[in-house]
């Protein structure tokens, strides 16, 4: 019997055999997850093996920051300017609000003088005194002089309710309001925080290169400068002489626009060559795209609203082979930038941080509309 139970259990392994074929087990399945991370790492394009980016490419990242960013930037812009307008509804509701409370408070007023007049009459209501009369013609003419004084009582009441009624219609606005003002402010808090962000990263990403690098691309975007911040190219655009046939430059351009104040919105941009790009900025100091569009045209005599998005409805639409100067031509499938426009395939835009107001061609970005404000 021993020995039969003893047939049935399996052979002891030695401990050292156990711990041999699990170390050579983990080992296995470790070289295999190296193996795999080092072949993951390659096709990721993190390797040691991988190429560091091109210039180009670099150029391509940072301006699709700058881009996004802008996109960011306006809607921050829209987002400032409807948070501007509820704080004004703001203020004009709570100012209607104490107007209307102030008159209500007067109409209390003169309820609690009618209630007291009417207490110290005997404090027993008349129509129950008329009703008691014995007199017919006592009772109607008691009645009559009653419905005069009860005239006057039911429009105090009446106007109580009334004040009462609007005060709480307008508090109700006020507070809906607010709401809104709330939620705006957060929305422009969440674009700002993008805005920075984007523009952080490209910052990161500009300060890897070297001088030369930095300076190579700055040519490429068009960024050698003369002391005005106008492209070397486009000095002659800044006499009145021409350029390729047509001719350039402040009076030029304004002599060529479409009305009179197109032609002061042109030199006005003329006037801010130079001047640097802060997002969210509308002068007169610096600028953003839109912020010099608003302010050139606001010298015209002409308002428009603050984003691209919504100055691009400023006017009717120009095609493009009949731009003129004073012009507002959009950029990017989402409208997210817009320069204005002087002549000879030319504009003068506000670019993106660390690039001042210049002149720029405007096959420089994807081209979407234009406008001629009215």
């Amino acid at each position: 019997m021993t020995a039969t139970v003893a047939s049935h259990r399996k052979p002891r392994q030695h401990p050292l055999a156990s711990l041999t074929g699990g170390t050579r087990t983990a080992r296995t399945a470790a070289t295999l997850a190296l193996a795999g991370a080092a072949t993951a790492t390659v096709f990721d394009g993190t390797g040691q093996a991988a190429s560091p980016p091109t210039l180009a490419q670099v150029k391509g990242r940072i301006n699709a920051l700058y881009q996004e960013a802008e996109v960011a930037t306006q809607n921050y812009n829209g987002a400032k300017e409807a948070a501007g307008t509820a704080r004004q509804e703001l203020s004009r509701l709570q100012d209607e609000a104490a107007r209307r409370t102030q008159k209500l408070n007067a109409a209390r007023t003169e309820l609690g003088a009618l209630a007291a007049s009417q207490y110290r009459s005997g404090g027993v209501d008349p129509t129950v005194r008329l009703l008691l009369s014995a007199d017919p013609q006592r009772y109607l003419d008691g009645a009559a002089v009653l419905e005069r004084a009860g005239s006057h009582q039911a429009t105090a009441v009446a106007g109580y309710a009334r004040r009462l009624g609007s005060v709480r219609q307008v508090r109700q606005r006020a507070e809906e309001t607010a709401e809104r003002l709330a939620a705006t402010e957060a929305t422009m808090k969440k674009h700002r925080v993008t805005v920075v962000h984007k523009l952080d990263t490209a910052e990161q990403l500009l300060s890897r290169l070297t001088a030369e690098q930095r300076q190579r691309m700055a040519g490429r975007d068009g960024a050698g400068k003369d002391g005005a911040g106008t492209d070397r190219a486009d000095r002659g655009t800044r006499g009145d002489g021409p350029l390729d046939g047509i001719p350039h430059g402040p009076g030029a351009a304004a002599a060529a626009a479409p009305n009179p104040r197109a032609a002061r919105a042109v030199s006005f941009a003329y006037a801010a060559l130079g001047k640097p790009y802060v997002w969210g900025a509308t002068g007169p100091s610096a600028y953003d795209c839109s912020g010099l569009t608003q302010a050139a045209w606001k010298s015209g005599g002409v308002a428009l609203p603050r984003t691209t998005y919504t100055q691009i409805s400023s006017g009717p639409r120009i095609d493009r082979s009949q731009l003129a100067p004073g012009d507002l031509v959009f950029f990017y499938s989402g409208i997210s930038h817009v320069g204005l426009y002087i002549g000879g395939g030319k504009m003068i835009h506000a670019p993106h941080p660390g690039a001042p107001v210049r002149i720029a061609p405007i096959d420089q970005m994807p081209f979407a509309a234009a406008t001629r404000p009215a």
